[in-house]
């Protein structure tokens, strides 16, 4: 029946699309109403600095899934074509997956949502239950869907669809005897926003200030398009917000609903349950409606690169935990193989080595906190690369720059720039240095992002020889 051992849990790994930990009422935001999460981080661990590896879907969600740098998979920017049926590219074939590994460990595996790797229509190795998104994103009301192969465009209001789906999934599975992986991914709450969410949620916000969400004056890196007008941001930022606030509570909604589900299977305890993001996102902070690719050249703000991070399995991951030990995306592999009892993933000679380690301990609460206190958290995005340490943050744009430097103890809103300040020469010398350094050693040369064009405007091919023409979307403006 499913796990109903806590020590091979089952996983249901949910993963929303485009969201800052700052859009979680437990995180500290007292306007955004998100229950079921606040009660899912209270009965586990939340991580405060859990950070993507690189601040845009795609690349993030490879990365979560290979346990690899952007540089050593090859996905470098989101999927800029719908990659399904006849053109469907495969962007991770011949690579080896987390949930590959769950699937020769004998799980059984289910996706609901949003995939956006290439070749959406295709289940991967082990998965019995495939319904997935043809793209990346679009309306919240006739998405197109492939189920079992076939195209569908799902007439009910997708966050509920998905939420439904995974339902179905878990009853399915419940009286199996293999345990089982279930990745739903929720394209909320990324855009569209208006006009696009059940009432019953933006009523909710119609009268709210958005006081944490203050708008800033356009960042003076805003994209422009080849006319010169601005691409991206937000004409009526009010009813922005209150479309983002409002798929973020339908989502926790539905959250709640497959949760309910887990529950009264009676397999809370046996299954591992994690909630993430792709990625971060500006709602106006630094003047930015984005993340990564919300400015030209692409950013690193914090509000871009970091995602909240649940947890929670009652008996083995302990309640209300909070840890702001810094962690990253390229971290979960090994945690997720630690967790589960599963051998690590072994070294393969004629690959660069897997960036992250283990954070198993800090789940279950058995392993020492203060080793991770010390870790450095990398990001990179194309020719982008920065380098997170907990009270600096260096930038660093090949090949020319501009490149920046903040000092997060005094500055945690990154809005001075030390990068050419002469007293903190040294201090930039020796972050680009420690950032060169790791990057050389993690890198597969012929994936290196930081000889790639890649402008935050989209892939539409894999990294190969005689690609790099065809492989990018021009930058905006070009």
């Amino acid at each position: 029946m499913a796990s109903r051992d806590p020590s091979r849990p089952n996983v249901l790994l949910m993963l929303s699309d485009d969201q800052g930990p700052w859009a979680l009422g437990c995180a500290g935001n007292h306007e955004i109403h998100t229950p079921r999460l606040d009660a899912l981080a209270a009965s586990g661990l939340r991580l405060s600095r859990f950070f993507c590896t690189s601040p845009v879907c795609s690349p993030a969600r490879a990365s979560l899934f290979t346990g690899r740098l952007p540089s050593q998979h090859g996905v470098h920017d989101w999927l800029s074509y719908h990659h399904a049926g006849r053109t469907g590219l495969d962007f991770l074939a011949g690579q080896t997956l987390f949930t590959d590994l769950l699937a020769d460990a004998g799980y059984r595996l289910g996706l609901s949502g949003k995939w956006h790797l290439g070749a959406n229509d295709r289940p991967r190795k082990g998965f019995v239950h495939w319904y997935a998104h043809e793209s990346g994103g679009g309306p919240y009301r006739g998405a197109p869907m492939y189920r079992d192969g076939v195209r569908t465009e799902e007439p009910a209001y997708l966050t509920d669809a998905l939420a439904a789906d995974a339902e179905r999934f878990l009853d399915a599975e419940a009286d199996r005897p293999e345990p089982f992986h279930l990745s739903l991914h929720f394209t909320a709450p990324h855009k569209p926003w208006k006009g696009q969410h059940p009432r019953a949620y933006t009523a909710l916000y119609e009268d709210c200030p958005f006081d944490t969400c203050p708008q800033g004056p356009p960042h003076p890196w805003q994209p422009l398009d080849a006319d010169g007008s601005p691409v991206g941001g937000e004409s009526d930022t009010r009813q922005a917000l209150i479309g983002y606030f409002a798929a973020t509570t339908a989502m926790d909604a539905a959250i709640g609903r497959v949760l309910d589900r887990l529950d009264t299977l009676g397999l809370t305890r046996s299954t591992l349950v994690i909630f993430t993001s792709d990625n971060g996102f500006n709602a106006g902070h630094h003047g930015i409606w984005g993340k990564g690719n919300g400015t030209f050249p692409q950013n690193m703000y914090d509000s871009s690169v970091l995602v909240p991070f649940l947890a929670a399995q009652p008996g083995r991951i302990p309640a209300g935990r909070v840890s702001d030990a810094l962690l990253s995306q390229y971290d979960l592999l090994p945690t997720l193989l630690d967790h589960l009892g599963l051998d690590p993933l072994a070294p393969d000679p004629a690959r660069p080595p897997l960036p992250g380690r283990s954070f198993a301990g800090l789940l279950d609460g058995t392993g020492d906190t203060a080793g991770h206190d010390r870790v450095v958290v990398y990001d990179e995005y194309g020719p982008v690369r920065m380098i997170r340490t907990r009270d600096r943050k260096y930038v660093h744009r090949h090949p020319h720059g501009p490149h920046e430097l903040y000092d997060l103890t005094a500055d945690p809103g990154e809005d001075h720039n030390l990068a050419d300040d002469p007293e903190h020469r040294a201090l930039r010398t020796a972050l680009a240095a420690r950032l060169d350094e790791w990057f050389a050693a993690h890198i597969d040369p012929a994936l290196d992002g930081a000889r790639l064009p890649v402008a935050g405007t989209g892939q539409r091919t894999p990294v190969g020889p005689g690609s790099l023409a065809t492989a990018f979307e021009p930058p905006p403006g070009g």
